[in-house]
C-alpha cells in the first residue's frame, strides 16, 4: 500500500467512536489520511453522541441485518465488539450469548471484503474465556477467533494492554486483536505514559455538583474529608480502605460490641468448614446460626459481663444479632443449598451496589475499571466536598480529546453508560500505529 492513498475504513460496534478517534490519530501522525466510509451502531444515546463529534455521517444500525456486500469496499475494519459475553461482570455464557456470536459477523464482512487489515478491541476476560486446561494461556473462545481470523489468510497479533499505562489514569486491562495481510504485527515495547487521576480532575467545578444527602452527610459526621480519599464502602471484606455501612450507622445506631460481632462474622461466613458433616453442599457466604456465631464470637466484648451465665449469655447475643436484623443490616435466612427444615442463620447485607457511593477515589493513583453498571457510583473528594464525576473527566479517562462533546447531547447516566463500554483511546492509537506501519511498508 502507498503512503499517498486515503486509507478509509469501517466502524463497527462504534459506540461513541473511541476506536475510530485512536485510529484517526495514529493516521495522523503517519502523515496519512483516513475516511470512514461506514458505520454501526444501534444505541440511540450513542448514535446522537456519534453524529454530534463526527459530523452527522450516517449511522447504519443492526450488523446483523446488513448484507456484507452492501458495505463500501475498505482497508481497515475496526470492532470492540460486545464485550459481555466474556466480561468476568457479565454471565460469561461467550458463544452462548447471541451478542458473543457478533464476532461472526466481523468475519463474514472481512472474508467478503479482504481489507489490508483490521483492529479489534475485548475485555482481558476474552483471552481465558472456556478455558478447560488451566495449563494454557487461552481458552477455546480465544482459540476459534484466532483460528477463523488465520482461515482467512491473516497474520494475527494479539496482546493485553492495561490503559494506565499509556496515557489515562484508569487501570483498564483489554485484549487488542489485529491482523493484515503481510506480516505480523509486533505489539511489544509500546511507549509508556503513566498518569494519576489528579491529571485530569477539574478545577472550580460548580457547587450545586457537591453531593449532599442523607448518605454524604453520615459519611462525613464520622470521617473527615481527607481521610476519605481511596475509600470503598460495601459490606464485606476490604482491610484498612473499606467502610462499612455500619461504620457510618447508615441504616441505624450500632454499639462498638454489634460492630466488633459483624466484622466477626465478615471473617467467618466464607469458611467451607461449616457445611463438614451436613448434607448439603457449601455456598459462598454463608447464614450462620446462634451456636455458630457463638464458637467465636468474642464474648469479652463490651456488651457482656464475664458473671454472664451461657443462657443469659445466648439470650443478649440473640437480642443483639436480632437488633442487626430489625435496622437491616443483618439478615435472617437458610444457606443457599441447605434442606427446608434447616435452622435459620444470621447473615449481612451485602449487595455489591448497596449504597450511593461505592468508591471515594483517590487523585494520587489511578482509577479501577470503570464499568457501566457502577461508574456513576464512584465519588472524587477536592476541596469542597465529594462530588460525581464530572463528564469531561469521565471522557478524559478513556483518553478522548477535549473537543469531544456529550454535554447538551445526552444526558449523566447515558454518557457514563456509554464511556464504561467504551475503549481506551490513547491504547488503540498505539495499537493502530503498530498496524499501520506493517500494512504500508
Amino acid at each position: 500500500m502507498g503512503t499517498e492513498k486515503k486509507i478509509k475504513f469501517i466502524d463497527l460496534f462504534a459506540g461513541l467512536g473511541g476506536t475510530r478517534i485512536g485510529l484517526e490519530k495514529a493516521l495522523k501522525k503517519t502523515d496519512l489520511k483516513g475516511e470512514c466510509v461506514f458505520t454501526s451502531e444501534i444505541k440511540p444515546h450513542a448514535i446522537s453522541a456519534y453524529k454530534k463529534n463526527f459530523n452527522d455521517e450516517k449511522i447504519y444500525g443492526d450488523i446483523t441485518l446488513i448484507k456484507e456486500s452492501d458495505i463500501p469496499n475498505f482497508d481497515i475494519l475496526l470492532a470492540g465488539f460486545p464485550c459481555q459475553p466474556f466480561s468476568s461482570a457479565g454471565s460469561r455464557r461467550g458463544f452462548l450469548d447471541t451478542r458473543g456470536t457478533l464476532f461472526f459477523d466481523i468475519e463474514r464482512i472481512l472474508k467478503e471484503k479482504t481489507p489490508d487489515g483490521f483492529l479489534l478491541e475485548n475485555v482481558e476476560g476474552l483471552t481465558t474465556h472456556d478455558r478447560v486446561d488451566p495449563t494454557k494461556p487461552i481458552g477455546r473462545t480465544l482459540e476459534t477467533i484466532l483460528a477463523h481470523l488465520e482461515n482467512l489468510n491473516y497474520q494475527i497479533s494479539w496482546k493485553v494492554l492495561d490503559a494506565s499505562l499509556y496515557g489515562v489514569p484508569q487501570r483498564r486491562k483489554r485484549i487488542y486483536i489485529v491482523g493484515t495481510k503481510n506480516k505480523k504485527v509486533g505489539l511489544e515495547d509500546l511507549p509508556k505514559k503513566p498518569s494519576k487521576l489528579a491529571d485530569i480532575l477539574i478545577d472550580n467545578v460548580d457547587g450545586d455538583k457537591y453531593l449532599n444527602t442523607e448518605f454524604t452527610k453520615k459519611l462525613l459526621s464520622h470521617y473527615d474529608l481527607k481521610d476519605l480519599k481511596g475509600k470503598q464502602i460495601k459490606d464485606k471484606r476490604g482491610g484498612d480502605n473499606n467502610i462499612h455501612s455500619w461504620d457510618i450507622e447508615l441504616k441505624g445506631k450500632t454499639t462498638s460490641a454489634q460492630k466488633e460481632l459483624l466484622e466477626e462474622i465478615l471473617k467467618q461466613r466464607r469458611r467451607k468448614s461449616w457445611v463438614i458433616g451436613k448434607n448439603f453442599d457449601w455456598s459462598d457466604g454463608m447464614p450462620l446460626t446462634l451456636d455458630e456465631i457463638k464458637t467465636f464470637h468474642n464474648r469479652s466484648a463490651t456488651l457482656f459481663d464475664q458473671k454472664f451465665n451461657d443462657k443469659k449469655y445466648m439470650q443478649e447475643l440473640k437480642k443483639m444479632l436480632d437488633d442487626l436484623v430489625s435496622k437491616g443490616y443483618m439478615t435472617k435466612e437458610r444457606p443457599k443449598k441447605a434442606p427446608e427444615d434447616y435452622e435459620e442463620g444470621y447473615n449481612i447485607v451485602a449487595g455489591k451496589l448497596s449504597f450511593e457511593i461505592s468508591h471515594i477515589l483517590d487523585p494520587e493513583k489511578t482509577t479501577p475499571t470503570l464499568v457501566a453498571t457502577d461508574v456513576t457510583r464512584l465519588a472524587v473528594v477536592d476541596k469542597k466536598g465529594l462530588r460525581r464525576l464530572e463528564i469531561r473527566e469521565g471522557l478524559r479517562l478513556f483518553g478522548f480529546p477535549e473537543n469531544y462533546i456529550l454535554n447538551g447531547v445526552i444526558n449523566y447516566n447515558e454518557a457514563f453508560d456509554l464511556l464504561g463500554n467504551s475503549v481506551s483511546v490513547g491504547a488503540i492509537e498505539l495499537v493502530a500505529s503498530r498496524l499501520l506501519k506493517e500494512m504500508i511498508h
